[in-house]
């Protein structure tokens, strides 16, 4: 039986040390690096479409810890793991193309969010293990796997509901000046001011 005895110093040969920082995990580094590529991309679309950014951000995490070319053992490809259906309805040419798979992926998370009246359990669910599980089971699937991986996106988006952001809205102020302003407290008190 081994023992569990805490290992303090690790004495390995070169050959060893090579091969252990071969197969290390890789460090957090390339993944924040990965990420702060896609954050232009990911904070475009989730604007245009009305869905938090830091739910798609979260979802990526999860689905493929930023790795374009990751590919699951059902068929899901790319940043946001789109089967191929879901991207064939979502337009998604390349599913390795980064923009335009979380086009796909966040135009799904809208219809879903619609669906679902944006419960972010049931919206993840759904992206998770597809409608038609939640049909069968009238809720969330008991699969572990999607209990699991409900858990794993709202660890790092932990609201019950998943709200977009304000719209963005234009007018002109009393100077004559056009704004634009996603704050609706600037918006009404700018109207009272003019009116």
């Amino acid at each position: 039986m081994l023992s569990r005895r805490r290992i303090t110093r690790l004495h390995l040969t070169p050959a060893a040390l090579i091969l252990f920082i071969l197969t290390a995990p890789a460090e957090a580094g390339p993944v924040q690096e990965r990420k702060e590529q896609y954050d232009p991309i990911i904070k475009t679309l989730a604007r245009k479409y009305n869905v938090p950014a830091d739910l798609v951000h979260s979802i990526i995490k999860a689905e493929s810890n930023y790795d374009i070319w990751a590919v699951s053992p059902k068929g899901a490809a790319g940043l946001m793991q789109l089967m191929p259906e879901t991207a064939a309805q979502y337009g998604v040419e390349d599913r390795f193309d980064p923009e335009d798979n979380i086009r796909g992926g966040v135009k799904y998370l809208k219809d879903l969010c619609k669906l679902y009246n944006s419960n972010t359990r049931l919206v993840l669910a759904a992206y998770n293990a597809g409608q038609e599980a939640l049909k069968k089971f009238n809720g969330i699937p008991p699969y572990p796997e999607t209990r699991e991986y409900i858990s794993r996106v709202m660890a790092s988006y932990p609201k019950s509901y998943i709200t977009g952001s304000p719209p963005v809205r234009k007018f002109v102020d009393a100077s004559g000046q056009h704004v634009f302003t996603n704050d609706p407290y600037y918006h009404l008190n700018s109207r009272k001011n003019r009116d």
